[in-house]
């Protein structure tokens, strides 16, 4: 063998040795974000769950507004933790966009109901209202789309 062509079989050999290895410290990375976030929903389930019994025995029944507020904005974080947990397992390109964008969705009207309702909020509190129903049209018709694409491939086969 000539020096040259050596020298681009060991670069060769050497690219595809640290490909691989890289591909497999990746995939351990994400396997081990994917234990910490698993933890994480259990944690945030857990606190949820306690937040809300705490709160139903100690009001007797009868949640006060704040109550419902602060409950309700930890299961919509909650719900944003499950979803980002879900989209680790998506394979398809496309569910994976409807994803990020139902995540989007949640966290707009999760803030919304952490915004105070003020005068000088009312421009942020219009402006994210039809922001969000914007993400809720889009996800309503994306539903949609992907059902009757469903319906037609089926018909096809």
């Amino acid at each position: 063998m000539s020096e040259p062509s050596r020298l681009a079989h060991l670069l060769a050999t050497w690219d595809a040795k640290v490909d691989g290895s890289m591909q497999v410290a990746v995939r351990l990375m994400r396997h081990f974000f994917l234990l910490i976030m698993i933890a994480y929903l259990l944690f945030c389930t857990v606190s949820l769950a306690g937040k809300l019994f705490d709160a139903v025995m100690t009001q007797h029944g009868v949640l006060s507004f704040d109550t419902i507020k602060d409950v309700l904005t930890d299961a919509l974080l909650t719900l944003i933790i499950l979803a980002i947990v879900r989209t680790l397992f998506i394979s398809s390109g496309f569910n994976y966009a409807l994803a990020f964008l139902e995540i989007g969705f949640v966290v707009l009207v999760r803030k919304l109901l952490l915004l105070e309702t003020i005068p000088t909020e009312t421009g942020l509190l219009l402006v994210l209202g039809i922001v969000s129903a914007l993400f809720f049209s889009l996800i309503i018709l994306i539903y949609h789309l992907k059902q009757k694409w469903q319906k037609d491939q089926s018909v096809a086969s």
